[in-house]
């Protein structure tokens, strides 16, 4: 952690999940966004067909997760599920189920201690992220499993683009209001450096349609998920760049129904501590056959990324 680079400033984060949390009953919260991604979640690891007796939520906001596992995987828990996190993700408030709570970049775990770790929405505001992947792939038991999910690169890329033709019209330059989150090339990377067996990283892209831009925003806001950079401008957005950036996100990416699109890339991360008993790649060059003749399928060339699209739903105004 000494040497990884400060990109978000992890204190004015925690506040803001607080912040929202607190808002939650009055105006109602947004994580919609979050319990697709737990149920998604829960859908993948249905599909492993093993039985966990000791896992780890780490760093999940809510406890979409948790409801999301044990209502749907109540026969692959075999013991309650461990809710690890710093304070921003609500734990300390939470009345039921184990709790550990701690920073998600210096994990509290011993080495082989833990048969799952899975994480919704949490790992892509971390500042060593290569560092936390290190320790928990040390936590995980041998042939231990971890599932997580986090915002890629795609994400929120219509509101990156407005604020930055809206800047730069009015004030001449360009500051960072969205965070620069990872390519899914780049995760799948950081999952092999840090010694997990069989890794695999891939994407969906959720389409989210809001009234307008603004709608958005006060989403964001009611996620707990605003400008949280480190080398963010600290001055108050001014009222013309803003309607400038509404009027731009409307030209751009308005539908003919003149509702706006908002994207969300979700990355999965997968992969497993390394076992004897786990199957091991061929050595390059050693096949004799091409997996997409005996399959009848087109192959498609080295680095091209699958990802898959669909429509989570429209979003009224509040």
């Amino acid at each position: 952690m000494a040497n990884a680079p400060i990109l978000f400033d992890r204190h004015l984060l925690r506040r803001r999940r607080q912040r929202a949390r607190a808002q939650t009953g009055a105006r109602g919260g947004a994580d919609f966004l979050l319990i697709q991604v737990a149920d998604d979640l829960a859908q993948r690891l249905s599909m492993v067909m093993r039985r966990f007796e000791r896992a780890v939520d780490l760093g999940t906001p809510g406890d979409a997760v948790r409801r999301a596992l044990e209502t749907q995987l109540e026969t692959q828990l075999a013991g309650p599920l461990i809710r690890a996190g710093d304070r921003g993700t609500g734990l300390a408030a939470a009345g039921d189920g184990l709790r550990v709570i701690a920073d998600e970049e210096a994990l509290p775990f011993a080495d082989g201690s833990l048969d799952l770790v899975v994480s919704a929405l949490a790992l892509h505001v971390l500042n060593d992220l290569p560092g936390t992947l290190a320790q928990i792939r040390r936590a995980l038991k041998p042939d231990g499993f971890f599932l997580a999910a986090m915002l890629g690169g795609d994400t929120l890329c219509e509101l990156r683009q407005a604020f930055a033709e809206a800047e730069t019209l009015i004030e001449g330059g360009l500051s960072p209001r969205v965070a620069p989150f990872a390519d899914v090339r780049q995760l799948g990377g950081l999952l092999q450096r840090a010694g997990f067996a069989l890794p695999v990283a891939d994407s969906d892209r959720l389409t989210v349609r809001y009234d307008s831009a603004l709608a958005l925003m006060q989403d964001l806001r009611r996620m707990g998920a605003t400008n949280t950079l480190a080398e963010r401008r600290k001055a108050p957005l001014r009222r013309e760049t803003l309607a400038r950036m509404l009027q731009v996100y409307a030209d751009n990416y308005a539908d003919a129904d003149g509702r706006v699109r908002a994207t969300f890339e979700v990355v999965w991360l997968s992969g497993w501590a390394p076992h004897a008993s786990q199957q091991q790649p061929l050595k390059p060059g050693s096949a004799r056959h091409r997996l997409a003749d005996a399959l009848g399928a087109r192959e498609i060339p080295l680095g091209d990324k699958m990802i898959g699209d669909k429509t989570i739903g429209d979003k009224t105004g509040r």
